[in-house]
């Protein structure tokens, strides 16, 4: 497992997250907007001690994610037979997002595997009750609390413990904890100082900000959610496991209340959350610090249901249904791995799968980049270029590209929100108000076009074209078939000040995207024979040089606007098209240009700028009837 994480973490680009916490390494500070400092500080030692590669970054979370089925095993190895303990060791790499652990930079794998210390700890300091068992909780603590804000759960899940189980509450008068107390409190002052000194932005993100706070009848399927990427099988293994050691807690075993309490925390607190709060982290990887204590225990409950199994089955098969459950689990590890993987080789799977099957947010930046440096290399005229994003993902991939040392500035208002970052960036200045500071001086603007929608990309350019005296078009990248792009454009002089509207966006000097549509043929249409085509497209930025209409990504055939489409004119306020109001098309399409079956329809339009982009896939069911010989 280690040798597959270790070839994907050298073969895959940077995720959005990881190249945020390696920026984020390289102005270092005890807390950030999102977090503490601990997952930019394990991915800046990473690329300052192996160099600066995606490997590199990921080095220290891959030796934390591995060391997982070492510290299950150090767990349970006090409580059961050491053969229990491999076992449970051994079941966490059939777990597909614990084994998947560790080959992204990411803080839920510091918090986790700090989490996990915690708990080893936190058990023995309980049973044994020595100063360094609980000096040692403390220190894991504070190191825990600079890892992520949810690190706070398995503090409440000691408090919880030590309240209700009444041979423990003796330790709640024990200078021992509250030394242990007073060290864990010194990994609080980084997120306390941010928070104070920025309006308690980071707090409201994480407890306001992020999620809608309204009920999603969404959140209610966070079980069967949960199921699904735990594997059916485990996860009702762990449901019984969980059943059985709060049963056992409640009859004395202080040993198994005390992991009953820190699995049934985590996954409580996020099931009742789930139809509140943001659905597309709570249902997926938050509830993972969970299920680990309940591995510890996981082996006792399979040969509990095994034996219970005899009553009404054979030995073998009762066997057979036992292994069955972490094979299934394991198979479902496997299945993430080839996920995530396939990323690494998307150019070669794309043939057989086809465009927009595959993720790319892994895959394409070593290319960006190279492009990149190809045109600066040339744009010898403007040596001293600025350069700007319109999001702070690209921003951030291009400072990693470079090897850091110089500033790339974004215009992001919309996932630095999302992500809360905004701040962050604010206080770096790396951000729209900071650009003010190169007033006077050009700078290459670039949009990853395949995250944006049209709208998107419209209001994207519009600002642009407030920030800079003039913006043209320069060129596109375009990667595997169209699912990553970008547009590079040059910005001449940077204002002094953010306006809402420049002399230029009057002057027609505004390079905005195309937009198209196809009205007809409608999705799911049975063509045949000669069919008709119609829509419309214009740019308000400098006209339209052609229109191609594709067929699986194949030119078929070349449109003309030769139809006056005042409907679209009066909707879309178009003003500055050169062909208006003659803005429609309508052309005869011969399906027996086409193969028979379902058939990809989009339009491919070319502005005057240069500028390319694609329109309106339309899935239709094209039926060429054969012709039959009439030989007498």
């Amino acid at each position: 497992m280690l040798a597959v994480k270790i070839t994907l973490a050298a073969l895959l680009d940077l995720y959005s997250d990881e190249i945020f916490y390696w920026q984020a390494s390289t102005r270092p500070a005890f807390a950030y907007s999102d977090l503490p400092f601990m997952s930019a500080l394990m991915a800046g030692a990473g690329a300052e001690l192996f160099g600066n590669r995606a490997i590199a970054v990921r080095s220290f979370f891959l030796m934390a994610g591995t060391s997982i089925p070492f510290l299950i095993f150090w767990l349970a190895r006090p409580l059961m037979p050491r053969t229990e303990a491999l076992e449970a060791a051994l079941f966490s790499l059939c777990l597909p997002l614990i084994a998947f652990l560790g080959l992204l930079a990411v803080p839920d794998v510091p918090m986790i595997f700090l989490g996990l210390l915690f708990i080893g700890l936190f058990e023995r300091a309980t049973r044994l009750d020595t100063l360094v068992l609980w000096v040692g909780v403390g220190i894991v603590a504070a190191l825990g609390m600079s890892t992520h804000y949810r690190f706070s759960l398995y503090l409440l899940s000691g408090l919880i413990y030590l309240l209700l189980t009444r041979s423990q509450r003796h330790y709640l008068r024990d200078v021992k904890l509250w030394i242990a107390v007073a060290i864990m409190s010194i990994g609080l002052l980084p997120a306390i100082k941010f928070n104070l000194s920025t309006e308690l932005s980071g707090l409201d993100y994480h407890l306001r900000d992020r999620h809608p706070w309204q009920f999603q009848f969404e959140g209610l399927l966070h079980p069967l959610k949960q199921a699904l990427l735990v594997t059916p099988p485990l996860y009702a293994a762990l449901l019984v496991t969980l059943f059985l050691v709060i049963k056992r807690g409640r009859h004395g075993n202080d040993r198994s209340g005390l992991f009953a309490v820190f699995a049934l925390v985590h996954l409580a607190v996020y099931m009742v959350l789930a139809p509140w709060t943001d659905s597309t982290r709570t249902s997926i990887h938050w509830p993972l610090s969970g299920y680990l204590p309940l591995l510890v225990y996981l082996p006792q409950t399979l040969r509990h249901v095994h034996s219970r199994m005899l009553n009404i089955m054979s030995y073998r098969t009762a066997r057979r249904l036992m292994i069955f459950i972490p094979l299934i689990g394991f198979a479902g590890t496997l299945l993430v791995f080839v996920g995530v993987g396939s990323q690494a080789f998307s150019s070669q799977l794309q043939p057989f799968l086809g465009t927009g099957i595959l993720s790319n947010k892994m895959a394409g930046w070593k290319d960006f980049n190279k492009h990149l440096a190809d045109y600066l290399s040339a744009a010898t005229d403007s040596p001293d270029l600025v350069i700007v994003t319109d999001n702070y993902y690209t921003a951030a991939q291009i400072e990693f590209g470079a090897g850091g040392g110089f500033d790339v500035y974004n215009i992001d208002d919309d996932k630095a929100v999302r992500d809360g970052r905004i701040i962050q960036y604010e206080l770096w200045q790396n951000n729209e108000y900071g650009l003010l500071s190169q007033a006077g001086k050009d700078a290459l603007f670039i949009t990853e076009d395949s995250t944006l929608t049209i709208d998107e990309k419209l209001a994207v350019i519009t600002r642009a074209c407030s920030i800079f005296q003039r913006l043209v078009f320069v060129n596109q990248l375009t990667l595997f078939g169209g699912d990553k792009s970008f547009s590079f454009y040059q910005g001449t002089h940077v204002n002094d000040a953010l306006t809402k509207e420049t002399e230029d966006n009057h002057q027609n000097l505004c390079p905005l995207p195309s937009q198209a549509w196809l009205d007809q043929p409608v999705a799911e249409v049975e063509l045949t024979g000669i069919v008709k085509v119609v829509g419309w497209a214009f740019n308000d930025g400098g006209g339209i040089k052609n229109i191609q209409l594709l067929a699986n990504q194949a030119v078929i055939t070349e449109l003309h606007r030769t139809v006056p489409r005042t409907d679209v004119i009066e909707i879309f306020k178009v003003e500055r098209d050169p062909g208006q109001p003659y803005v429609g098309f309508t052309a005869d399409l011969d399906t027996s240009l086409l193969p028979n079956g379902r058939v990809k329809l989009a339009l491919e339009v070319t502005a005057n700028s240069g500028e390319t982009q694609q329109f309106r896939e339309t899935v239709v069911r094209v039926k060429n009837y054969a012709v039959q010989s009439t030989d007498q």
